[in-house]
């Protein structure tokens, strides 16, 4: 990785970080859960970084993958656990970061992922191993008496990629994997008061194309031709919807599904209904870690 690279990851770091804080302060009883996102995604570019993946705030026992249309009125409730989950990009270098704000009493629980990512990011050095990692995750929420979501994980990033390997488990996997000089990872503890597994519900509205092939459908077509715009990173019902209106996207994007063209990512809810809290840095893997996404750094 040269200088260059590490100079767009930093920077894409730092914009996400301060998209991210703007985000988190909005989050109060009463406010739309759209209007959070907006913000979020606007700030993002507004500070000249392309959007790396649409902003997604899940409440309570959806872990993550909750990215509201724009039909959607919902609004944060007193007693919500409410994560935001933001990714930036400069010339497709990737930043990914996350926080959780407790409009409750779940104190502890946010503590255990904030915890469990800041000790995580430490160690996230040259040799250090996955599992080493993984552990280093598990003990800090088990600490709290809170169950780390097992198959949710941390993962490489890069340019215009989103995930890719290494996956960053959130327990002690026993992978003797080591981290790599230049590396370019996030690492997103989960902690959860239920199973500590999550699974795929439905009604998705984020989104990313998985194959091409021809489509002869208008609706298709016109969708497709917006989608190509992002590079291959994942989009949002509601990106399409304010340009070609909410019927024929949904049409559209139903018949690229149908086609394999796409892929849908629906909510992800704890298996038993638990609250999940969640944290997220994205770190660039020295002898010394490079936490991109900290504004402090």
């Amino acid at each position: 990785m040269d200088s260059e690279e590490i100079k767009k990851f930093r920077e894409a770091g730092r914009i996400a970080a301060t998209a991210l804080q703007l985000g988190g302060k909005m989050i109060k009883p009463g406010v739309k859960l759209l209007d959070v996102c907006d913000a979020v995604e606007k700030k993002i570019l507004d500070m000249g970084a392309g959007i790396a993946f649409p902003t997604q705030t899940s409440r309570n026992e959806i872990a993550a993958h909750y990215c509201p249309d724009d039909e959607d009125e919902s609004v944060y409730q007193e007693g919500d656990v409410v994560k935001l989950d933001c990714g930036s990009h400069v010339d497709g270098y990737v930043a990914d970061t996350a926080l959780t704000i407790d409009l409750g009493d779940n104190s502890n629980l946010i503590k255990a992922s904030r915890e469990a990512v800041e000790a995580a990011v430490k160690i996230a050095k040259v040799g250090t191993t996955i599992g080493e990692i993984g552990r280093t995750i598990q003990e800090k929420i088990e600490k709290y008496g809170f169950a780390p979501v097992r198959n949710l994980s941390g993962h490489g990033i890069g340019r215009y990629i989103i995930h890719r390997d290494p996956s960053i488990t959130n327990f002690d996997s026993g992978n003797s994997r080591e981290l790599e000089e230049g590396e370019s990872i996030a690492i997103e503890p989960f902690a959860s008061t239920g199973a500590g597994m999550i699974y795929e519900s439905n009604n998705p509205t984020v989104f990313m194309i998985s194959g091409r092939k021809p489509v002869r459908s208008p609706f298709a077509r016109d969708v497709l031709k917006e989608i190509e715009q992002y590079q291959g990173l994942p989009f949002t019902t509601r990106w399409i919807s304010r340009k070609l209106g909410l019927g024929k996207t949904r049409v559209g994007l139903r018949e690229l599904m149908h086609a394999g063209i796409i892929r849908g990512y629906p909510p992800l809810p704890d298996a038993k209904k638990g609250l999940v809290s969640q944290a997220e840095h994205s770190v660039l893997v020295f002898d010394k870690p490079i936490v991109t996404t900290k504004l402090d750094e």
